[in-house]
């Protein structure tokens, strides 16, 4: 029986009256000169009559738009000083002037608003009974297909409806205030992971910098280098890939007397200067802790995608940061919501195809091998996978919701149900689409796509936010319970846990001995020659049991269990050995094996503790 899709009444669509005044430059410096003598040039009379005008015109559109104009104003100070105007004798109302005309509309929203995902309001207060105030973020795209991230407000009441705040008639950009101090070694790792080489260059550069180091640092030791070498082609686009990477951490902060519908972060630095693409936020909860909020999402600048995480704790304040780490790269990176055996965890799409998980102890180093996680198995998903946001906690296990591509580009949204303590381990996956865009959402931007970047659960039911073909937003929702029972009855969307074991073993004869007994009983087997052959296969893939010898060549059965237990890499392990010893069985358990077999394997004694051990 199809699962019951609940589509709701209210939809967001691009609304080209929502507007920011952006820095204009028309044509560079030289141009730049012809407008300022032009405004100077003006009489006073004439002058103070423009002025009048324009802030008519536009005054009731922009919250105090003449600070904007003089804080545009000051981004071609020193051009007005080149041109010998004596800047800081000019009148308020010049300044007024020429900050105008060095400033633009820009409608963030006129072209699409999507992507949405969906959290929490960290204020809880004054909510009847069984009410759960939201905060939305959306994608918004305006001319040049520029992408910034904006908001909405709204309340879920009990029978999970949404009623969403008025935005408001301004929209207001962010104080921006950048964050200097870097990590040398983080950033020289961060250069090597996007494969830029140059290593003479880089070591030239950065061996005159101290473990911590400013933009400004930076930016002098990249200007004494190309005043030394005469840098060619190649080696001034890594410089200016340096300049850029060293831009991309900073925060904004809102006034607290705007409404969050308001608020609009934009892009500010050269990284993410063509959009800030599918931010993805969670609220995260961490023992001892209050909570905190986390977004990831993609930076663009026109050629290189970095991938980046917001924090925050009010949705007024931000810190921006860069996510680095050899894994971290690619769309579509979501946060689980909590730590889990003590590490941050992270779903990702590390080859730009397949579902990963991921591991690491801080929540923007992401270094740890990946764990392949799903392959397409559907045809509505053979071209890729991809997450639909963070999961969800259930009594059952985490609730991704999922993304496939399928013929003629169509997307879809699917759901896999992952090990609570174990998100490495699928316990069930839907084998149909949970959502596919109907009549009304196949138009658009991107026809037949829908896709989420974060849903939550209330009062048992998923509210799915959901955008339509690249274009507009909506709202579904889904019973919880009916999913999960789809999910794990047998029925139809669930998918049988076939049971996965990798057997370490360098003899031969007693590797096809094993492989018999399990496959004969129903597991699919692995194969790796040594301790070190197996900890590539459990980067590349996740086992319900890896059953290992103790003496092998390079990297031994307790060095397995020792590195395992040290990386907090939770597969069970179950030891083989030859030895009649009670002390080398002791030393295994001791190092967390979870059971002790002797060889020749048995295969009844062998089933039977894969069964005590619910394998």
């Amino acid at each position: 029986m199809p699962i019951q899709i609940k589509r709701k009444s209210v939809h967001f669509s691009p609304d080209p009256s929502r507007v920011i005044v952006r820095p204009f430059m028309p044509g560079g410096r030289e141009r730049a000169k012809k407008v300022i003598r032009r405004v100077m040039e003006l009489p006073e009379s004439n002058a103070l009559q423009l002025l009048n005008q324009i802030l008519r015109d536009f005054s009731s559109r922009h919250r105090n738009v003449t600070r904007i104009f003089l804080k545009h104003y000051e981004k071609v100070e020193d051009i007005i000083k080149q041109l010998g105007y004596g800047a800081e004798q000019l009148a308020m109302e010049r300044q007024l002037l020429i900050g105008a005309y060095f400033s633009h509309e820009y409608s963030i929203e006129s072209a699409a608003f999507f992507n949405p995902s969906i959290v929490e309001d960290p204020d809880q207060s004054h909510l009847p009974a069984g009410h759960k105030r939201v905060i939305v973020s959306f994608r918004a795209t305006g001319e040049g297909h520029v992408s910034s991230i904006v908001f909405r407000n709204g309340v879920l009441d009990a029978n999970g409806d949404l009623a969403f705040s008025s935005p408001g008639k301004f929209v207001d950009e962010a104080e921006t205030i950048q964050i200097h101090l870097y990590d040398r070694q983080l950033f020289i790792s961060r250069i090597r992971e996007l494969g830029y080489g140059h290593e003479d260059m880089i070591h030239s550069i950065f061996h005159r910098l101290q473990e911590t180091f400013t933009l400004q640092d930076l930016e002098n030791s990249i200007r004494q280098y190309e005043e030394e070498k005469k840098p060619d082609e190649t080696e001034r686009g890594l410089a200016y890939a340096l300049k850029w990477m060293a831009d991309a951490q900073y925060l904004v902060s809102f006034s607290l007397d705007s409404m969050i519908a308001e608020r609009v972060i934009f892009p500010v630095t050269e990284s993410e200067r063509k959009g800030i693409e599918d931010a993805r936020f969670v609220k995260f909860d961490e023992e001892g802790s209050p909570p905190k909020y986390f977004a990831t999402y993609t930076a663009y600048n026109g050629q290189s995608i970095m991938p980046q995480m917001i924090e925050t704790i009010d949705f007024c304040t931000f810190k921006v940061m860069p996510i680095y780490g050899k894994y971290a790269k690619n769309k579509g990176l979501a946060l689980f919501p909590k730590k889990i055996n003590g590490m941050y965890v992270m779903l990702a799409r590390v080859d730009g195809e397949n579902n990963y998980i991921l591991f690491s102890d801080q929540v923007n180093i992401w270094e740890e091998e990946p764990y392949l996680l799903q392959e397409p198995e559907y045809p509505w998903e053979f071209v890729q996978l991809g997450n639909s946001g963070s999961p969800l906690e259930t009594e059952k296990g985490w609730l991704v919701i999922t993304h496939g591509v399928g013929p003629m580009r169509r997307y879809c949204l699917g759901a896999i149900l992952l090990d609570l303590h174990d998100p490495r381990k699928i316990i069930a996956k839907l084998n149909e689409p949970l959502l596919i865009a109907n009549e009304e959402e196949r138009e658009g931007y991107v026809p037949n796509v829908v896709y989420s970047c974060g849903a939550l659960i209330h009062h048992g039911e998923l509210i799915l936010p959901y955008a339509m073909s690249d274009t507009r937003s909506g709202f579904a929702s889904i019973s919880v319970s009916e999913l999960l029972q789809q999910m794990l009855s047998g029925t139809a969307g669930a998918v049988e846990k076939v049971r996965k074991v990798l057997i370490v073993e360098d003899d031969p004869f007693s590797q096809q001995l094993i492989r018999q007994i399990l496959e004969g009983a129903g597991y699919a087997t692995e194969m790796a020659a040594d301790g070190l052959q197996a900890l590539v296969e459990i980067g590349r893939c996740s086992y319900d049991l890896i059953l290992s010898d103790v003496n092998m060549p390079n990297f031994s059965g307790y060095q397995l269990v020792q590195f395992m237990k040290n990386k907090k890499i939770n597969v069970p392990v179950c030891l083989l050995s030859g030895s009649e010893s009670r002390e080398d069985e002791l030393k295994g358990l001791e190092l967390g094996a979870v059971d002790y077999l002797r060889k020749p394997v048995d295969a009844e004694l062998l089933l039977l503790k894969l069964a005590r051990l619910r394998i």
